[in-house]
């Protein structure tokens, strides 16, 4: 049907209700609003849904919602899961209830038993829950960072990470085979209850993800011994991290925990922030004025669905609040993990960690130093939980800490993607042993550079929305794939990598190699003078992104380098 024709029948059948029916009306005559609601249907890609809340194929609604969930459904009865369950978790988001319940309604109607959380849970919560319950699969209703209008549904495997290949693109298929809305199941609530198919899951599951953050802790002596000379302020964003941080924190003996009072309840609005994202500084205005008033050590903010850590740490020498990038704080609690697990004794045989290729190249030089064998994945934690699941089916290593540069990291294996909750701690404990070493969290982070190299990373986007930009984003990917460039500025390109292509190519000489990873649209060009940039569309924004990361004399030095190649990259878009 052409959009047009959707747009109809959206209007006209009885399948739709009266609430979706006005909004519908409201945009008749307005061909553009049309089209851009009903030109496709939502993509389910490999994460599950992401997208505006509204009325359309092309939104997120109960609707879109039911329909995913009955591909998934259909999936997990064809692959005998259906005994097992599904949980089911949600965030602070509009409509996020809503789209929870019915995604547990149309499971139920299929006869798969749904474990719904009694109210918002964290991402990370939900990988626990559902390997602690022993599910095939999980959903998380949540749009992450995204701005207020959007709303998303990510699902997971039995192993507790996002799906990845082969079992993705099936889940895919079986979505995409879901093409008539009145075949979707569902039931009333009720009859779900009394069936035993709809189940309330809550306090016994938080309860053994604390016990499971704990054992994470490598010196509680030390936390015990400076609890009361740490300050720390945190904010939730609104979102769903306040109650599991601010318990976890207290329950290890923090006396001087100080929330952000503007931020603490959840606000689907996000009404004191321009975005939601600890990667954007202004997000942090109300927490540094904070943290100046307490004269806090450290500055923490976890994202909406807190899977995601963002930091700043107080400078003594200056008196200003440094900021931290996803890069540095991973470093920061990588490095002390291996450090103090290698001299307590701790650390296990084999051990492994695992990072994104867009993540920062200091990751090297740390894992060499403390035995520990560094691996490469594709960018999206799932990769990293990917590599977990092979560890435990093999035996090859085991699994010390896993890092990308977009603010996410996950120490131990109680869940499968990344968890700002485990992080939180983390860097509190590191906290503590820097303030009992007489130094600062900063100060640590310069002894790194110091002694590691002065590394620095950065990232560049493109937002190029709807059709239009869905095409250009198309033609700069198939520009940069044909006629890659030699150089970016002072820098030249040694190796080209071509993912989707799954080969490597040596410039110099025109050797080819494979990638060694799975198909994927992304490009990275290796520099010389230890350089790198990457580029991606995303997989839930409509943008392109560039990664690139330098390596300097100073943090100075390193900062100027990394603004040169960022320019050199923009001219050559």
């Amino acid at each position: 049907m052409s959009y047009r024709e959707d747009y109809k029948f959206w209007l006209e059948d009885d399948y739709f209700d009266a609430d979706t029916k006005a909004e519908l009306k409201k945009i008749e005559g307005n061909d553009k609003e049309i089209e851009d609601r009903f030109y496709k249907e939502l993509e389910f890609g490999t994460g599950g849904l992401r997208g505006v809340i509204g009325a359309g194929s092309n939104r997120m609604n109960i609707y879109t919602v039911r329909k995913a969930t009955q591909g998934l459904a259909n999936y997990i009865i064809k692959n005998n899961g259906k005994d097992r369950g599904v949980a089911i978790a949600y965030d602070c988001r509009y409509m996020s209830p809503e789209f929870a319940d019915e995604a547990a309604l149309c499971l139920a109607a299929n006869g798969i038993k749904a474990y719904v959380f009694d109210e918002l849970r964290p991402t990370p919560e939900l990988s626990f829950a559902l390997r602690t319950l022993g599910c095939i699969s999980g959903i998380v209703v949540t749009a992450s960072h995204n701005p207020p209008e959007y709303n998303g549904y990510k699902v997971y495997w039995e192993d507790g990470a996002q799906v990845t290949a082969p079992r993705d693109k099936d889940i895919i298929s079986e979505v995409k085979a879901v093409t008539d809305y009145h075949a979707v199941k569902t039931m009333s609530k009720d009859d779900a209850v009394k069936a035993g198919l709809y189940k309330v899951i809550g306090a016994e599951i938080d309860d053994k993800y604390m016990v499971e953050l704990k054992k994470q802790i490598i010196h509680p002596d030390v936390i015990k011994q400076m609890a009361e000379d740490i300050r720390i302020v945190y904010t939730p964003f609104h979102g769903t991290g306040n109650k599991p941080v601010r318990r976890i924190l207290k329950e290890l003996g923090f006396k001087h925990v100080y929330v952000v009072p503007e931020q603490e309840d959840p606000d689907p609005a996000f009404t004191t922030l321009e975005y939601p994202n600890p990667e954007d500084p202004k997000a942090f205005t109300l927490a540094l004025k904070l943290a100046k008033e307490k004269n806090a050590d450290i500055v923490l903010a976890t994202d909406p669905d807190a899977d995601r850590l963002g930091i700043y740490a107080l400078d003594t020498k200056s008196g200003e609040y440094i900021p931290f990038t996803g890069n540095m704080s991973g470093m920061l609690i990588a490095e002390y993990i291996l450090r103090e697990r290698k001299e307590s004794g701790l650390m296990p045989v084999n051990p492994a960690m695992v990072k994104t290729i867009v993540t920062t190249n200091m990751a090297d030089p740390i894992a060499a130093k403390y035995g520990v064998k560094l691996i490469e994945v594709l960018t999206g934690f799932k990769f990293i939980g990917e590599q977990i699941k092979l560890f435990e089916q093999t035996g090859s290593n085991n699994y010390v800490f896993g890092l990308e540069e977009s603010y996410g990291c996950l120490a131990g294996t109680h869940a499968r993607d990344k968890d700002a909750v485990v992080a939180v701690m983390c860097l509190c404990e590191v906290a503590a042993w820097c303030k009992a070493h007489g130094e600062t969290v900063w100060d640590r982070m310069v002894k790194m550079y110091e002694e590691y190299g002065y590394y620095r990373e950065d990232q560049y986007a493109i937002t190029l929305k709807g059709i239009e930009g869905t095409k250009q984003i198309a033609a700069i990917m198939e520009k940069l794939r044909n006629d890659p460039p030699k150089d970016f500025g002072d820098w030249k390109v040694l190796k080209f990598r071509d993912y989707d292509k799954d080969v490597v190519i040596d410039l110099a000489t025109g050797e080819k190699t494979n990638t060694g990873l799975p198909k994927s649209n992304v490009l990275y060009f290796e520099l010389d003078k230890d350089a790198w940039c990457c580029a991606r569309p995303s997989g839930t924004e409509p943008k392109l992104k560039f990664y690139m990361g330098v390596k300097g004399n100073s943090i100075e030095d390193a900062k100027e380098k990394n603004a040169k190649l960022t320019e050199s990259l923009k001219k050559y878009i």
